[in-house]
């Protein structure tokens, strides 16, 4: 099972913030954990010279339950190319990783020199009842990591299940808000817009994106990043 990434983020407004949003998510969107899978560089990832674009998460980047070149990234990969950017979209989900997780692989993911990190973590450290401090601390530390290597970085929040209970749920959701605010980095509060709860979208474990949503996803993704674009 994978963690499934549904940001419900409310009351960021970009004409008055320095982190700019999408729309927010709705209270209570599911999520759920998996073994991970690390990927693994290719030589045609160490031939490519493109400026890449990372998207370093858990299993709705990593693509869980979809067919090979269906996940969002691979999508977002090939909008950008009927546009005619040349940027290297690189797939660094690991279905099931915590903040944590994250934080072990991220100077591995800063080293690839990525132009753009598209940063999605959290939800498993919820599900798994984490400290929310130690949450945002390994946030902060990745998102300062990969600054320091020159990237633009894009964070993306998470909710967690009703029955966490409200009160938990809005201390996790805070996080992101938080994090955008003080790194001054772009927010997608909710990555899934247009996706979850629309029919043929979304798996039959109501948590990850179909082949037919990761589209949808890759141009949520597509819309956030196109002011970082260049041809």
């Amino acid at each position: 099972m994978g963690l499934s990434l549904c940001i419900a983020l409310s009351g960021c407004k970009s004409s008055t913030s320095s982190a700019e949003t999408v729309e927010s998510a709705p209270t209570g969107a599911p999520i759920a954990a998996e073994a991970p899978v690390v990927p693994v560089a290719t030589d045609t990832d160490a031939q490519d010279t493109r400026p890449v674009i990372a998207c370093f998460g858990d299993s709705l980047t990593a693509g869980y339950g979809a067919d090979p070149g269906q996940s969002y990234p691979d999508d977002l990969q090939r909008r950008l190319d009927a546009q005619g950017y040349r940027y290297h979209v690189v797939n660094e989900g690991v279905s099931g990783e915590t903040t944590k997780d994250g934080l072990e692989r991220v100077d591995r993911v800063a080293a690839r020199h990525p132009k753009i990190v598209v940063l999605e973590f959290g939800g498993n450290d919820g599900l798994r009842g984490l400290p929310l401090e130690q949450t945002q601390s390994n946030l902060a530390a990745m998102i300062e990591s990969l600054k320091k290597s020159g990237a633009e970085v894009v964070l993306a929040g998470i909710t967690l299940p009703p029955e966490y209970g409200p009160d938990y749920i809005a201390k996790i959701n805070a996080i992101y808000p938080a994090l955008a605010k003080k790194y001054h980095v772009r927010l997608l509060p909710f990555l899934l817009q247009g996706v979850y709860g629309t029919p043929g979208d979304m798996q039959e474990d109501g948590h990850h994106a179909t082949a037919q949503g990761n589209k949808q996803v890759a141009a949520n993704v597509e819309k956030l990043i196109q002011p970082m674009l260049r041809k």
